[in-house]
């Protein structure tokens, strides 16, 4: 189970450089990509990620959830 917690940390890479390792981690590779890339959207995506962090975790433990049940466990 993916937590909101590791992502802020996560997010706090940004600091050093390292933009859009919370999306990564939360399973957004595509716009993971876009964020290293373009240092979080210009900064504003990173910002607003702050926002979006916790429904982004949400998101990515059931979407694990809906994947482990259709594997049949």
């Amino acid at each position: 189970m993916k937590t909101s917690g590791v992502s802020y940390l996560l997010w706090l890479l940004s600091f050093v450089g390292f933009f859009g390792m919370h999306r990564f981690y939360n399973g957004k590779w595509i716009t993971g990509i876009i964020w290293f890339l373009t240092g979080g959207l210009f900064l504003i995506g990173q910002i607003v990620d702050l926002f979006l962090i916790p429904a982004m975790t949400q998101r990515a433990n059931f979407k694990t959830r809906v994947e482990f049940v259709k594997a049949g466990y």
